[in-house]
C-alpha cells in the first residue's frame, strides 16, 4: 500500500482520544486545540465534554466524537441508545459504542446483534458514524467472529479493536467497513506498518508525535514521502 501523500491525507488517519477519567476540562480544551492544529479527522470525548468538543471544534474539518457505555459496554441498551441520542442531539458527529462485552461471553448473540441494530439506525438517521469497539482482551476469536457478523448486518462504520487482530477481523468485514487501532502507537513506522497491515484509523493519544515526524519527513530534501 502506498503511503499517504500529504500531510493532511496522514492526519485523516488519526483520532484523538479524551476520555481519561482524571482530566479537567482545561485538558479536554487543550487536546481539541491540538486536534484543530494537527488536522485530525476526529476527537473522541467522554460525554460530558461533548457540548465543550462542538462548540470548540466549530469551524473545523475535525469531527467531534464521543464515547459511549465506557469502558465495557455493560449498559443497558435501552441507556446506550439515550446516551447516543443526546450526543447526537448535541452535535456529535461520531459514536464510539463499547460492545456488550457481558453478553458476548455469555453468548447472549441476539442481544448484541439487536442493540447494534438499534444503535446503528439511530446515529445514521443523524447523520453521524457508528464504531463499535471490541475489548478484544476479553473475547475469544469466535466472539470477535461474531461480533463482526452482527457489525455487517447492522452496518456499522468501523470496528474498533484493542489488539493486534486485524487478520482475523478482515476476513469477516466488508471492505467498507475500516478497523480502528484502540493502542498507542508513536511513530510513523509503526503506523505505516500498521497500516499496511489493514487497520485504517488509529486512535491514539501520540498523533501529534507521529504527525511531527511525518512533518519533518516530508520537508527533508530530496525525501521522498517514507514507506513502511
Amino acid at each position: 500500500m502506498q503511503p499517504p501523500a500529504t500531510y493532511e491525507d496522514f492526519a485523516q488517519l488519526i483520532s484523538l482520544p479524551l476520555l481519561q477519567p482524571e482530566s479537567a476540562a482545561v485538558q479536554v480544551f487543550d487536546g481539541l486545540e491540538q486536534a484543530k492544529r494537527y488536522g485530525l479527522r476526529s476527537v473522541v470525548v467522554r460525554p460530558c465534554d461533548i457540548d465543550l468538543a462542538v462548540r470548540t471544534l466549530e469551524g473545523s474539518a475535525v469531527r467531534p466524537g464521543a464515547a459511549a457505555g465506557f469502558p465495557h459496554g455493560w449498559s443497558s441498551t435501552a441507556v446506550k441508545l439515550y446516551e447516543m441520542r443526546d450526543l447526537l442531539r448535541r452535535g456529535a458527529k461520531e459514536i464510539a459504542m463499547t460492545a456488550a462485552i457481558p453478553k458476548l461471553v455469555s453468548r447472549e448473540f441476539p442481544y448484541v446483534q439487536t442493540e447494534l441494530l438499534q444503535a446503528s439506525e439511530a446515529c445514521h438517521k443523524e447523520g453521524a458514524t457508528l464504531t463499535v469497539v471490541l475489548e478484544s482482551a476479553y473475547l475469544t476469536d469466535e466472539m470477535k467472529i461474531v461480533a463482526c457478523r452482527c457489525a455487517e448486518r447492522a452496518e456499522v462504520d468501523a470496528i474498533g479493536t484493542t489488539a493486534e487482530d486485524v487478520a482475523l477481523l478482515r476476513k469477516q468485514l466488508p471492505e467498507e467497513t475500516a478497523i480502528e487501532m484502540w493502542v498507542e502507537i508513536d511513530t510513523v513506522a509503526r503506523m505505516l506498518e500498521l497500516r499496511d497491515a489493514g487497520y485504517l484509523r488509529f486512535v491514539t493519544s501520540a498523533g501529534a508525535k507521529v504527525l511531527d515526524e511525518w512533518r519533518a519527513r516530508l520537508a527533508a530534501p530530496g525525501t521522498r514521502a517514507p514507506t513502511s
